[in-house]
């Protein structure tokens, strides 16, 4: 049977959830506060020191309680960039990438096990997607990774494994539970959340004005070459996504973030470059514009090639003489395969599953 079926997600929950939900097993509400504090240090029920057996023993029966286990761990000698590989408790693998800047701590995490997007240049969804993950699982990545490296992670980026707008509830949920001043009390404004452009889901977003950052996996210039590398353009194109963008910054003020990655041969062309930055200024009006060029990862079962160095530049240089601002993402993790899903996928291959 499901343990989910039968036992309550106490991770999931919020502090004043949390504490009514211990008042039904018999113990008082400062138990509660005892178990919030120790969960988010990211320790096991097992190493809560000041918790009576009876306590633990309750919550070992009714609470499901599973933080994501580091089934692997890889450190960067160039930049010091961490990539976790954990595991969850039904066995499935996510990823997690825990990155150093002179700001602070970042993180990059998974929001599905596997994705059903079909981005054709990703390794995240080669396989499909399994499972949506659950806001504890979303938050245990957090607190895990936290502990592993012994230092507050002050931003987090939603760009792993996954595309957050298909997994909403659970990732609505896991947004507020971070930034409550309860818990790591996250600033909404230190979030982004990369979507490969779940219209829908964007407008929903818009409605509960959380002052994150919204990113758009772009990569294309027009419907023909974007649906082509991204299947969800022929449900959503490109003139329904960008009117949706549009709408979202007009009610937050949030700035929006385009992602562009560059294909050899496929979406790096100078003319595309114009094009692109036309087609983004006719929608977006006023907003401050912002394109992260991103090389492509070569992933061995997609076949596609990153673009040279020259080209990426000539990209870039276009854009700006648009009046659009343009930065090529850093690339780090270099010597650990940082890149999203490669360590799952591998792993996956490896137990025939």
């Amino acid at each position: 049977m499901n343990e989910l079926a039968v036992k309550a997600d106490i991770l999931s929950m919020t502090k004043d959830e949390l504490t009514a939900f211990v008042g039904t097993l018999g113990f008082p509400a400062f138990r509660a506060k005892q178990l919030f504090e120790w969960m988010y240090k990211g320790v096991s029920i097992e190493e809560m020191s000041n918790l009576p057996s009876a306590f633990k023993e309750a919550l070992v029966q009714n609470a499901l309680y599973a933080l994501p286990v580091v089934a692997n761990k890889l450190v960067s000698r160039i930049d010091g960039t961490v990539k976790f590989l954990f595991r969850l408790h039904d066995g499935q693998y996510v990823e997690s990438v825990v990155m150093d800047y002179e700001h602070g701590l970042s993180i990059c995490i998974s929001s599905q096990a596997g994705c059903r997007m079909g981005c054709k240049f990703c390794a995240s969804t080669l396989q499909g997607k399994d499972r949506d993950l659950l806001p504890s699982e979303l938050l245990g990545q957090v607190l895990v990774a936290q502990r592993e490296v012994g230092k507050r992670i002050s931003s987090l980026v939603m760009m792993g494994i996954g595309e957050p707008l298909d997994n909403y509830d659970n990732v609505l949920r896991f947004l507020h539970l971070i930034t409550s001043a309860d818990g790591l009390n996250l600033g909404a404004r230190h979030i982004s959340l990369s979507t490969c452009g779940v219209v829908d889901k964007i407008y929903a977003l818009a409605k509960e004005n959380l002052q994150i950052t919204l990113s758009i996996s772009l990569h294309a210039y027009d419907d023909e070459k974007r649906s082509a590398i991204m299947p969800v353009n022929n449900k959503w194109n490109i003139d329904s996504l960008l009117t949706a963008c549009a709408h979202y910054f007009r009610v937050t003020g949030r700035r929006i973030s385009f992602e562009y990655t560059l294909i050899s041969g496929v979406n790096d062309d100078e003319e595309g470059a114009r094009k692109l930055a036309r087609l983004l200024k006719s929608y977006m009006k006023n907003m401050p514009l912002h394109v992260n060029l991103i090389p492509v990862n070569p992933v061995e079962e997609r076949g596609f090639d990153r673009s040279s160095k020259e080209r990426v530049e000539s990209f870039k240089k276009t854009l700006i003489s648009e009046k659009v601002n343009a930065t090529v993402r850093r690339k780090l993790g270099s010597d650990i395969d940082a890149s999203c899903g490669q360590l799952r996928h591998k792993k996956r291959k490896e137990e025939g599953s």
